[in-house]
Order: structure tokens, then sequence, then C-alpha cells
């Protein structure tokens, strides 16, 4: 075997069982992860969505999916099955969510190196929608997918909009062409 240094192709050993030596995260290049949630209802054709209260932290009085960011550590199924039942009331079964849209942004309002939300489509739930949070919120409803509102936010109106019409499955928003 030839005698070569490291940088010259040979596999270096590196140590993984210990997670005391694990990285620190690049938290200055972090990108936030986000995860919103489309609640079909294929039979009714209609989608839950909530209008964002006048004192929300962004997009006020503008309508949106339930969406939010993941915790440290939690799969984004996860986040999605939290965000939803915070801010709706609907539970969902995370094995019976399917990636619709992912959306990836160069910034945010809370996310100045960027974010990227996984879209989940859910056809199963239990409950019926409701307010649960009314400081961030001004209602959450039922909605016919003919007559969403206008006043939506971009770019989770870019991904129902893409959802519901079969187009493509990633967005990219804010990043130059």
């Amino acid at each position: 075997m030839p005698n070569n240094r490291p940088d010259e192709g040979n596999p270096v050993a590196q140590q993984t069982d210990d997670q005391s030596k694990a990285l620190k995260p690049a938290l200055e290049s972090m990108t936030l992860l986000v995860a919103a949630v489309i609640v079909h209802d294929k039979v009714t054709n209609r989608v839950v969505l909530l209008q964002r209260s006048e004192s929300a932290k962004f997009a006020q009085g503008m309508w949106d999916l339930p969406v939010g960011k993941s915790e440290p550590g939690e799969p984004i199924t996860e986040t999605a099955v939290r965000e939803l039942y915070e801010e709706t009331g609907l539970t969902v079964k995370s094995e019976s969510l399917k990636v619709a849209h992912i959306i990836h942004g160069a910034w945010g309002v809370e996310a100045p190196n960027g974010f990227l939300t996984v879209v989940f489509a859910a056809h199963e739930w239990t409950g019926e929608p409701e307010n649960r949070e009314p400081r961030k919120h001004s209602q959450v409803r039922w909605v016919d997918v003919n007559s969403i509102p206008e006043e939506f936010v971009e770019t989770t109106d870019s991904a129902l909009d893409r959802y519901l019409g079969g187009g493509p499955q990633v967005s990219l928003n804010g990043w130059a062409s």
C-alpha cells in the first residue's frame, strides 16, 4: 500500500460516535425550516385557510395556509402536525401527509438567511377548523378552491395554486435568475 498523505486521496478516519465532538451548527448561515399544510376536502373541493390579524408579525390582514417554524430537533412532518393543530384545532397523522410543494426563499421577515417551506397536503383529518390563535389570526375557515381570496401571502398562494393546478412542485422566491 502506498504511503500517501491524507490530502492525496487516502481516507481519513473520522470519529462519528461521539456527539460531543460534532461540529457546532453554522447558525449565521442557517436556513429557517418551515412547514405548511393544505387541508383539502376533495368531496366539497374546499381548503382550510386562515386570515392573519392586524397585529400579526407579517402579512397583516392577508390570507395564508396554516404554517409555522420547525423547532430544533423536530422532524418537519411533526412541525406540520403541531402547527396545524395549534392554529386550527385540526388533527392529522404525520404518516398521512403528502409533500405537495417546496418553497425556497432567499430571505424572509424572520429568516435573513432564507427559508425552506415544505408544503404538505392532508386529505384525512379530525375536527373542525377553529381560530385557536386569535391574536395571530382574525379567522380560520373552509374556503372553496374557486373562491381563494386575492389578498394572499405570495409564497403560499403560489404553492396552493400549483398544488391545485398540478404545476411545478418547487418555487424559488427572491433568488437571482
